[in-house]
């Protein structure tokens, strides 16, 4: 044999035995892995002393599944076992916290439909949304950042589909049966316009929760509307969502004392129920979303819609269906929901 050969095959040889084994390879993919399930496993941990760090990562919290992907890819290209067997964490704690939202739980049957729906200060054709949100069959609608300048045109052209209706602020409820005992809920807001963000001409009012009765075949249900305050990022201060928070609060005391047994929960909550910051809502009521729709139902925003602000939360009255209507006018989805008895 030539001795170059000789050596060629030597020289291969050692450097195929140097080479890591498929355990040793991707060890900085398999640590990532293992970060991504401890992160959503033991979220409810991050702190929200800087930033509402807590707050921000639970918002986004389905959206980390999407790293699963990400880094099997590069397992598959370092031909890492290690990285493999590692994302088998992440995927179980995932699949836990959201595989259930992923089946289609709705069942027919149900006693009454109850609708939400952000309509947007700046709804450029609120007689159009008015006119969607009755094809929706809605037995009991709710609005929320109702301005001045467009509440004459929601009560014009709901009025025919719906005789009842009570407006408080920039929140409202209209509904095919009877309201009564209907009164302002505080939900620790600020007087003044909204945040910069709306046009400057637009000047909502103080009050944005209201509780009324809705008088059903089967009972008093009582029903509840609120906005609560926006939440804002920012790179420097972190998630700020201190007026959100109070409002959550607030609100969550407030049906923690209600006495009727049945009650309904419509709003732009600014914030999904994996947040912290609604324990004391979600101790009380259960989404009508989790127990009885068919996937994430996000609703913000409408063009691109990565969460669910806008809540449907019931106690006393079990959720059959739970559904994201077409968008309207407004930079929110509309949000519906049917309950029985």
């Amino acid at each position: 044999m030539d001795i170059e050969v000789w050596r060629a095959r030597v020289r291969r040889t050692v450097r195929l035995a140097s080479r890591p084994g498929p355990w040793k390879r991707g060890l900085v993919l398999a640590a990532l892995a293992l970060l991504l399930g401890l992160l959503l496993l033991l979220h409810s941990s991050v702190p929200n002393r800087t930033g509402n760090l807590g707050s921000l990562v639970e918002t986004f919290l389905p959206w980390f599944g999407l790293f699963v992907p990400l880094l099997l890819t590069g397992a598959l290209l370092r031909r890492s076992a290690s990285a493999v067997v590692a994302l088998l964490l992440p995927v179980t704690v995932w699949l836990h916290l959201f595989g259930g939202l992923l089946i289609d739980k709705s069942q027919p049957g149900a006693d009454l439909t109850v609708a939400s729906h952000n309509v947007g200060a700046d709804n450029p054709d609120p007689e159009g949304t008015a006119r969607d949100l009755i094809a929706s069959g809605a037995d009991v609608l709710a609005l929320e950042e109702i301005t001045p300048q467009a509440r004459d045109t929601y009560e014009k052209v709901l009025a025919k589909a719906y005789p009842h209706r009570t407006v408080r602020g920039t929140v409202g409820l209209w509904s095919k049966l009877p309201l009564s005992d209907t009164r302002p809920v505080d939900v620790k807001m600020d007087a003044g316009p909204l945040a910069a963000t709306k046009p400057d001409d637009v000047k909502m009012a103080y009050n944005r929760g209201l509780r009324t009765t809705v008088a059903t075949d089967q009972g008093p249900l009582a029903v509840y509307v609120a906005h609560l305050g926006s939440v804002r990022v920012n790179p420097r201060a972190g998630l700020s969502s201190g007026q959100r928070d109070a409002g959550a609060q607030a609100l969550g005391q407030a049906v923690a004392a209600e006495r009727n047994k049945r009650v309904v929960l419509l709003g732009d909550l600014n914030g999904t129920m994996d947040d912290r910051a609604f324990n004391g809502l979600t101790s009380h009521l259960k989404s009508a979303q989790d127990e009885a729709g068919n996937g994430f139902g996000f609703s913000w925003p409408a063009k691109f819609p990565v969460a669910r602000i806008d809540q449907i939360l019931v106690r006393g009255v079990e959720p059959r269906s739970s559904w994201v209507l077409s968008a309207t006018g407004s930079d929110h989805l509309p949000v519906a929901a049917g309950i029985s008895w």
